[in-house]
């Protein structure tokens, strides 16, 4: 039996007919920047995370990096996240020429960890009084939100804006103090990615930054199109961040069965809980489970740590089992970033989950016997 990773044709398939008619409404306008079809799905967007302003952007990479645009962020400036994600969060803040800071995360969840962060704050303040922070970024990795109340308090102890990573997590749901909340909704900015392989994905690269902030949403929108407001005058230099209305159109297709496919998802993942469940094989850490948050993880991904996680993966190959490791090398032990000082053994957690981790099928479409097949062999590795 052939299992892979993912399968966007199955999911295709259900959805054919209703992609094709919006993508020929998109090309019987000729219309495909910007305009309509993006105007109407940023709103769909902006309802859905419950926040007031939705922009639309060219990619997830580049939400990340506009948002820090809007905060004005640049030389000077230090921008603190996490080493354990995708290289895109730090690499951002490199191009605008501010300063990347590591803090490491919490074992279970592998988000930022709020007490590691207090004590990178003031290791900053003790040791780095040149660093001027200005920008807290966490990272809601996998599809489950960072502990936001908890991170959103320390940020403002200390004078920082919030820019939220949830380009896993569109939809998931954070039990807040103040109420439940979806990830993108609580900083002063939050981004997703509408890569293909995201729970909302799009048919190329896409992406999106939310706001409540009125001025902000705004900034975003003049940056996005090379500063130009009107057209063709720039008191701004911004950059071509603008979505294309053929991806706007197939994500509003999509839209409407996000929620759907996101308890699929989190079916999947309880049938892996059930079936890991006192093994070797420890299942992820849903952290807010019970709470008034029903969709507290939605599973973008579904890692485990695994014994012999590099033999496992040769097993799981060898039974044309499709799986990927999530991330192998932590940032701050990337050549590109060697600059910053980080030796290896500084953020002990995010090493130990590139080195332990694992990601397994979850998808929708995943059969009940695909599944089943997925745990047996597993189970008999370990």
């Amino acid at each position: 039996m052939k299992v892979p990773l993912l399968d966007l044709t199955a999911q295709y398939s259900a959805l054919r007919d209703d992609i094709r008619a919006a993508i020929d409404r998109v090309c019987d306008a000729q219309a495909f920047i910007l305009g309509s079809e993006v105007q109407a799905f940023e709103r769909r967007v902006a309802d859905y995370c419950g926040v007031s302003h939705a922009i639309g952007v060219s990619s997830g990479t580049d939400a990340l990096l506009l948002a820090l645009m809007a905060l004005d962020v640049g030389p000077g400036d230090a921008v603190i996240t996490t080493p354990y994600t995708f290289f895109a969060t730090a690499g951002v803040v490199a191009r605008l020429g501010a300063t990347v800071v590591f803090s490491d995360i919490d074992p279970q969840t592998y988000n930022l960890s709020p007490d590691l962060l207090k004590q990178c704050l003031e290791r900053i303040a003790a040791e780095h009084p040149e660093l001027k922070p200005r920008v807290l970024l966490p990272v809601h990795l996998f599809g489950q939100c960072a502990e936001m109340d908890a991170l959103i308090e320390l940020a403002a102890d200390h004078g920082l804006e919030v820019v939220e990573d949830a380009a896993q997590a569109i939809g998931a749901q954070y039990p807040s103090a103040r109420g439940k909340r979806k990830a993108g909704a609580m900083g002063d900015l939050g981004c997703f990615s509408f890569f293909p392989s995201k729970n909302l994905g799009a048919f190329g690269d896409a992406g999106m930054v939310v706001t409540d902030r009125d001025e902000l949403a705004e900034k975003c929108r003049i940056l996005r199109v090379h500063g130009s407001a009107p057209k063709y005058y720039h008191a701004v230099v911004g950059g071509n961040f603008r979505l294309d209305a053929l991806q706007a159109a197939v994500l509003g297709v999509k839209l409407e069965h996000l929620d759907t496919w996101h308890a699929a998802r989190r079916a999947r993942a309880a049938r892996y809980d059930a079936a890991f469940a006192g093994s070797p094989i420890t299942s992820p850490r849903s952290a807010y489970a019970g709470s008034e948050a029903a969709y507290c993880h939605i599973y973008n991904q579904y890692v485990v740590r695994i014994p012999e996680r590099d033999a496992a993966i040769e097993s799981l190959r060898s039974h044309d089992i499709g799986t990927a490791i999530y991330y192998p090398v932590p940032l701050h032990l990337q050549e590109c970033f060697s600059f910053l000082g980080y030796r290896a053994g500084a953020f002990p957690e995010s090493e130990r989950a590139a080195q332990e981790t694992l990601a397994l099928p979850v998808y929708p479409e995943l059969t009940d016997e695909m599944q089943d097949y997925v745990i047996e062999v597993l189970r008999s590795l370990v």
